[in-house]
């Protein structure tokens, strides 16, 4: 079996074929959105007691969302950012009215709003654990938002046609994210796309062991695409790295 090339479309090889799907892509989406934001990496650990910041956080409540950024995102408001990515998404999936799409980890639901943007007649669903995010979510698509976990979603097989999970599914343990993938394989019956934070050498996993509050699972891309393979995963990823 070729090694794995973790580049923009990369295509498996027979061997990789799982299940009669053909393709599996590093689908480079994600970083325009990431690097718009500039991070001070080591003034996070100076300022506050990461310790300290990281429990709170991991509440998944007003702290996390829309305290002090110490804690979180500092305020997570609606500014219109994630339409770009929905609009990659429904290109690549040719994504049609009466689609049915999956968030995982869907936060306020900004994302399934502007898939309903992108591609008006869609049926959106999220799924997060923070019942403040829902409660707090877009007014639009606050019905179809429930308070859940990813290592049990209440959805059939097959159900939707597209799920995606965006910078989630790392702050789970190994058991549990074992689970969340096999999940979002298990209700997804077209298409599927995880993105999540990783490393490519000691400079980013310094930075992002500085800056993340809430991560569990830190992998190297070729580790997450085993994790991916292992849980007969067959769909795209992304990564998210702090350079």
């Amino acid at each position: 079996m070729q090694p794995i090339n973790l580049g923009a479309g990369f295509k498996l090889t027979d061997d990789n074929k799982k299940n009669g799907n053909n393709t599996m892509a590093r689908l480079d989406f994600l970083a325009e959105l990431h690097t718009r934001t500039k991070r001070n990496y080591v003034q996070r650990v100076i300022d506050h007691d990461k310790a300290q910041c990281a429990d709170i956080a991991k509440q998944w409540g007003y702290d996390y969302w829309d305290g002090e950024r110490q804690y979180g995102y500092g305020g997570y408001k609606y500014d219109g950012r994630w339409l770009v990515l929905a609009d990659k998404l429904a290109k690549q999936y040719n994504l049609q009215p009466g689609d049915k799409i999956l968030d995982v980890g869907c936060g306020k639901g900004f994302l399934m709003h502007e898939f309903t943007r992108a591609v008006p007649g869609v049926e959106v669903q999220g799924l997060d654990i923070s019942s403040y995010a829902i409660e707090h979510a877009k007014e639009e698509v606050k019905p179809f938002l429930v308070e859940g976990n990813a290592t049990s979603l209440p959805f059939p097989d097959d159900h939707f046609d597209l799920v995606v999970s965006i910078t989630t599914l790392h702050n789970l343990r190994l058991p549990e994210l074992h689970q969340a993938v096999k999940e979002i394989q298990r209700v997804g019956k077209k298409h599927r796309f995880i993105s999540v934070e990783s490393y490519r050498n000691e400079a980013e996993k310094v930075n992002l062991l500085y800056w993340q509050l809430t991560c569990e699972s830190f992998f190297t891309p070729e580790e997450w695409v085993w994790i991916y393979q292992q849980c007969g995963y067959e769909g795209d990823w992304d990564f998210i790295f702090f350079e």
